[in-house]
C-alpha cells in the first residue's frame, strides 16, 4: 500500500470487492460507518448490497514495508496477477488490474465525465 494512503487508513483496514471488477479499500472508520448505514435499512432493501460487500471483506494490517496479503478470493474477483495500480478516489483507495484500469480510464470520454459533473452539480 502505497505511504501516501497507509496513514489515511490508519494501522488496519478493510479490503472488499468493489464496482467494475476492482477492490475497494476502506479505513476502519468508514467500514464502521458503511456498516452502520446498511444496518439501518431494512434487510430486504439492502441484503444484495450486503452479500456482495461483505461477504468476502478481509481485515488487512500492512507489515513494516507496508504490504498486504490479498486473500485469493479477491485477487480473483479483481484479476490481480502481476502489475496492479492502487488509485485513491477521496473516500476511499482502489486496488485495480493494471490493464483494468488502463482499458477503464481509456473507455472513459469527457463528454460521459462532463455529464455526470453536470448530473451531480459540479
Amino acid at each position: 500500500m502505497p505511504a501516501k494512503f497507509r496513514e489515511e487508513l490508519g494501522e488496519a483496514f478493510y479490503v472488499t470487492k468493489g464496482l467494475n471488477d476492482c477492490l475497494f479499500v476502506l479505513s476502519s472508520e468508514q467500514w464502521d460507518n458503511f456498516m452502520a448505514k446498511l444496518s439501518s435499512q431494512p434487510m430486504s432493501k439492502v441484503k444484495d448490497v450486503s452479500r456482495f460487500f461483505c461477504a468476502g471483506a478481509e481485515k488487512a494490517v500492512p507489515n513494516a514495508q507496508g504490504r498486504i496479503l490479498i486473500p485469493d478470493h479477491l485477487r480473483k474477483y479483481a484479476a490481480l496477477d502481476k502489475e496492479v495500480t492502487v488509485i485513491g478516489t477521496g473516500n476511499r483507495v482502489e486496488i485495480w488490474n493494471t490493464d483494468k484500469w488502463n482499458n477503464f480510464i481509456d473507455s472513459q470520454s469527457q463528454t460521459n465525465i462532463l455529464e455526470a459533473m453536470e448530473l451531480l452539480e459540479l
